[in-house]
């Protein structure tokens, strides 16, 4: 019964590990802007922003370039020496950043508790096989 299970759990572990190569290739948070805003008087800095904030700050800014864009302005309208397109930019792509750590997170710990479901005999013959990959 322990080897149909200890089966099942390496099976899951590779689906794990694939999804933990996808979601490490993608892209980083690499900014367009400085990452510090000043919105109705208050400076926020995108680096430190919350989910939340993030989509809050994504949502008002979005709601501000409609209405630029609605009076023709969107090219003239700039925020913190940005323009407004690039500050939402910089927002959509920390949130796919925070988006790809949470995944990375919890695959982590899906894998952990897939780890201590092994059964005792399974764990002891990955590690020596693990150690013999080693000296080769």
């Amino acid at each position: 019964m322990a080897n149909i299970n200890d089966q099942k759990i390496l099976e899951l572990k590779k689906q794990i590990e694939e999804k933990q190569k996808k979601v490490k290739k993608a892209q980083k948070f690499s900014p367009i802007t400085n990452c510090s805003i000043e919105v109705d008087g208050t400076r926020f800095n995108l680096n430190v922003l919350s989910k939340e904030q993030t989509i809050s700050m994504l949502v008002k800014l979005n709601a501000y370039a409609v209405s630029a864009k609605e009076m023709d302005l969107i090219e003239q309208y700039i925020i913190s020496n940005y323009n407004v397109v690039d500050w939402i930019s910089d927002l959509k792509s920390k949130l796919e950043f925070m988006s790809r750590k949470e995944e990375e997170a919890k695959l982590k710990m899906m894998e952990v508790k897939l780890d201590k479901l092994l059964s005792n005999d399974k764990r002891i013959e990955l590690e020596i096989d693990e150690i013999a990959d080693l000296l080769k």
